[in-house]
């Protein structure tokens, strides 16, 4: 019943941000010195267009694993109200074009759309996601906690 309402608060706050994935760690060191590796971020995804210097949560088509880096330009249409977006971490050497182009079905991609965008982040906590990186580094340390979490229900119950 409590991991019931756990997951549900996670949706109910989902919904509250406007965002799919409230949450998300910071898996590695592009965006140092603003997040290291293993700060967890706290995304929103208001409807305000997006500006230059955000920091955006995005994910590209046939990449699992969401992205978190710098909005460094964007361009607007006025005819049509889209945007086209470059981001960047703030530990690269160079923008994201690249990365763009080596995951998309159309090797000419040289931007990403707001509608690849998660969230936006609005916050965070310093390396406490640390535990999850653990558990997807060391998979046998999810087994042992797993197996921990069975007996102890098993034994207080």
């Amino acid at each position: 019943m409590m991991l019931f309402g756990v997951f549900m608060s996670y949706k109910a706050w989902g919904l509250y941000t406007n965002c799919e994935s409230p949450l998300v760690v910071v898996l590695s060191e592009s965006m140092e010195p603003a997040f290291a590796r293993g700060d967890i971020l706290f995304l929103s995804n208001p409807k305000k267009p997006i500006e230059i210097g955000e920091i955006c949560v995005f994910k590209i088509p046939g990449r699992d694993i969401p992205i978190v880096h710098r909005v460094i330009d964007r361009h607007d249409s006025s005819s049509t109200g889209s945007q086209l977006l470059l981001t960047k971490g703030d530990n690269n050497n160079v923008d994201d074009r690249g990365l763009y182009q080596e995951l998309h079905s159309n090797r000419g991609k040289m931007w990403i759309e707001p509608k690849d965008i998660v969230g936006r982040v609005q916050g965070f906590l310093p390396y406490l996601g640390m535990f999850t990186i653990f558990m997807t580094d060391y998979p046998m340390l999810k087994y042992a906690l797993l197996g921990a979490v069975g007996v102890i229900v098993f034994l207080y119950e």
